[in-house]
Parts: C-alpha cells; sequence; structure tokens
C-alpha cells in the first residue's frame, strides 16, 4: 500500500457514511433527553397533556435541524403517578441509560423526589409543573421552576372578590396544593377577607360532603384541586345546594372535560391558570404587549391540534413544551451538554416561550411568569383577570343552581 493509502481509504470511508447518512445532523447520535411521565395513575390526564408538550417540542426542534448539529431522541417511562417510581426512572436513566438531558416529571409530588436525583447528578432540570416554593427554596442548584409559585394560584379570584365587597371565604385542598392554601390565607389576609375554614383532605378523597357541610355559606370556596376531585367538589356542591358567590377551583378546572362532565353545571365556575389557550384569540385581536408575551402561542395551538387531535389541550401541555424550548436553547448558546455550562445557561436565560416568561432567580425560583383566572361562561373559558387581559368581565354572583 502506498503512503497515506490507510488514510486516503478511512476518509473514503468517512465521505461516504456522511454523505450516504443524508445529512450531518443524521450521521450523528442522537441527543437522548429522559423524563418520566405520568401515563397512568391518579395524574395520567395532566400528565399526558405534559409530555406532548414534550413531543411536539422535539418533534419541531427536529424539523429545524436539531441542535449541535444532532436530532433529539425523547426516552420516557411510565412513573404511574407514584413519586417513588419516577426517582428510580431519573436513577436509572442517569446512570444506566446515560441520558445526555433531562426534563422533569408531571408536579410537585413527582418532582420534590426526583429533584434531588438532578441535583446529585448535576443534571439541569427544567419542572414545568411543580410549583411549591419548598422545592425551589431548598440547596439545590440544578433544578428550576417553569410555573407561577402556587402562592398565587387564588390572587386573582380573591382580588375580584374584594373587589365586590365579599367578605368570607373558604379553602380546601391537597396535600400537594398546600402551598396554594398558604398563598390564600395571606392574600385573603391582605384584601380584608376572613378565613372561615382551610382544611386539607387526603389523596383519593371522593366525598367532599362532610367537609362542605361544615361551613355552607362563605362568600368564596377556593378548591386547590386536581381533576377528579374538582368534578367532584362541583358536584357536591350541587348536592348540598351550597352556592358560593364565588366558586374558584385550580387544575382540573382548566381542563376542557371539566366542562364536558359537568356541563351546565360547570358555568360560572373561576379557574386559576398558568395559561389558556384563548391567550391565543387575544392576540390575534392585536394586543401587541400579549403577542411579545407569548410568541408563537398561534403556531403551537395549530401544531398541537393537528399533531394531537381529540386530545386535551391545558397548560401543562404548553409548560411541558416551554421547558423543552428553554432547555435546548440553554444547549445551543452553550454549545455544550455539560451540566455546569447548562445550569449557567438556564440561571441567564430570560425570555418568552409560547408558555410565557421564563425567568429565574439564582434558587431557581421563577420570577417572570404570571398567571391568568377565567370563569366558565357559555361552556368557553373567558379571562376576567388581570384587567389588561381580560376581554371580558366576571358573571357575579354566581346564580343559585336551580338557575343555571
Amino acid at each position: 500500500m502506498k503512503p497515506g493509502g490507510r488514510l486516503y481509504i478511512a476518509a473514503a470511508i468517512a465521505l461516504a457514511l456522511w454523505f450516504g447518512s443524508g445529512s450531518p445532523v443524521e450521521a450523528q447520535k442522537p441527543i437522548r433527553i429522559g423524563a418520566s411521565a405520568s401515563r397512568t395513575g391518579a395524574y395520567a390526564t395532566l400528565g399526558q397533556n405534559q409530555l406532548r408538550g414534550y413531543q411536539l417540542c422535539v418533534k419541531h426542534t427536529n424539523e429545524r435541524g436539531g441542535v449541535l448539529g444532532r436530532k433529539l431522541e425523547l426516552v420516557v417511562d411510565d412513573d404511574r403517578s407514584q413519586a417513588a417510581t419516577a426517582k428510580t426512572i431519573y436513577e436509572r436513566l442517569i446512570t444506566q441509560d446515560k441520558i445526555d438531558l433531562v426534563l422533569g416529571p408531571y408536579g410537585t409530588p413527582m418532582t420534590e423526589p426526583v429533584a434531588d436525583i438532578a441535583d446529585t447528578y448535576r443534571m439541569p432540570m427544567i419542572s414545568p409543573t411543580a410549583a411549591a416554593t419548598s422545592i425551589f427554596k431548598k440547596v439545590r442548584e440544578f433544578v428550576y421552576m417553569m410555573a407561577s409559585p402556587q402562592e398565587v394560584y387564588f390572587e386573582g379570584a380573591i382580588d375580584l372578590a374584594s373587589r365586590r365587597g365579599l367578605k368570607t371565604m373558604v379553602v380546601i385542598h391537597h396535600p400537594a396544593t398546600r402551598g396554594i392554601a398558604t398563598g390564600a390565607v395571606e392574600s385573603a389576609k391582605k384584601k380584608g377577607l376572613k378565613m372561615l375554614l382551610v382544611e386539607e383532605y387526603p389523596t383519593g378523597t371522593t366525598d367532599f360532603i362532610p367537609i362542605l357541610a361544615r361551613v355552607r355559606t362563605p362568600d368564596i370556596l377556593g378548591a386547590a384541586t386536581f381533576f377528579d376531585d374538582s368534578v367532584a367538589v362541583a358536584r357536591q356542591l350541587k348536592t348540598l345546594d351550597v352556592n358560593p358567590k364565588i366558586f374558584a377551583g385550580t387544575v382540573g378546572v382548566d381542563l376542557p372535560r371539566f366542562y364536558e362532565i359537568l356541563g351546565r353545571d360547570a358555568e360560572f365556575v373561576y379557574g386559576a391558570s398558568q395559561w389558556v389557550e384563548e391567550l391565543v384569540t387575544l392576540r390575534a385581536g392585536g394586543l401587541i404587549p400579549i403577542a411579545r408575551q407569548y410568541p408563537a402561542a398561534r403556531e403551537f395551538v395549530d401544531s398541537y391540534r393537528k399533531e394531537f387531535p381529540g386530545a386535551d389541550l391545558s397548560y401543562h401541555s404548553a409548560s411541558g413544551y416551554g421547558a423543552c424550548e428553554v432547555l435546548v436553547e440553554a444547549v445551543r448558546r452553550t454549545g455544550s451538554l455539560d451540566g455546569a455550562k447548562v445550569r449557567e445557561a438556564i440561571l441567564q436565560t430570560d425570555r418568552n416561550t409560547v408558555y410565557g416568561g421564563f425567568k429565574v432567580d439564582a434558587d431557581g425560583y421563577q420570577i417572570a411568569h404570571k398567571m391568568v383566572t377565567f370563569q366558565w361562561q357559555d361552556g368557553k373559558k373567558v379571562i376576567v383577570w388581570p384587567e389588561e387581559l381580560a376581554p371580558g368581565k366576571p358573571r357575579f354572583p354566581t346564580p343559585p343552581w336551580s338557575q343555571r
């Protein structure tokens, strides 16, 4: 063989592989992003919504050429809505599967133990839906909040109540939404409302009548609930003929299925939401500040409907997409998958995603994202707070059950 012949052959093989692959992106192994998803169990509806956001973001990123010259691959396992299972999955993804990046599981209960795993292995993890302040105010360096904190969930409903002269409030909450109750107590105090009862109910509760019967006449009832419990509370309020002037829920009230199941009984119910599809309508109406705060929201909604026909679209979907957006951009800006470098890029991020603002403090605590309060009116979610985003007005007070 002539001198340099071996090098020539190696180069020829490399070129053949290069051109045979179709593109430099396809010639390299994909960047693997690991996550658990609540595909089954108590949080399945909401967890799958978040997962669809991840999936759509990965698809769009790959269609635009990937990142660092490589495609993305999403590696997901079902945590069955169990915190211990989620923790095991992330430990395996990082130590055995050797994934390159991670995204968070659904919600506070799964994120709390998983946050320790991400921090131990120095894997930057953006959490789309965990809103418990305690997760991010611990000594952790690699976990970041996407959502507004739990403490502000009822801020809109309480402000609306105060402006209309209401005086008393009751809050019921799940163990995982304790922060929402704590925030409601503080917000009510500032607005001059008297808190008649704050009651925590155990996971799996289906009968809320004993709690609701204890205080039958609050001006405002705040239910810090997920999905099944939000439907149960609404039904049992009707059974007892308890009729607060404002009934406000959290996570479950936001889903289209809430209205599909309850029908007219969902009318007048207020919901606290991190993001609603109706913001796209506001954008289309020419409100420039909204267009800037939620860039590409129309494209996201249209793509989601096309990719997942008939599937729920909730703020969990938008937050999943937004978290993936932020992570991908951090990798792109650093030009690296090194955890420490990606961490610094995330801490320096100040941008608007399809989900809204993202900016965290040194603890990874969200300081830019804003919530909205809506009311179900004629089968549609109408934003009623804050005023600068509110195309409609609250239908107040809520009429008796017999008149809905």
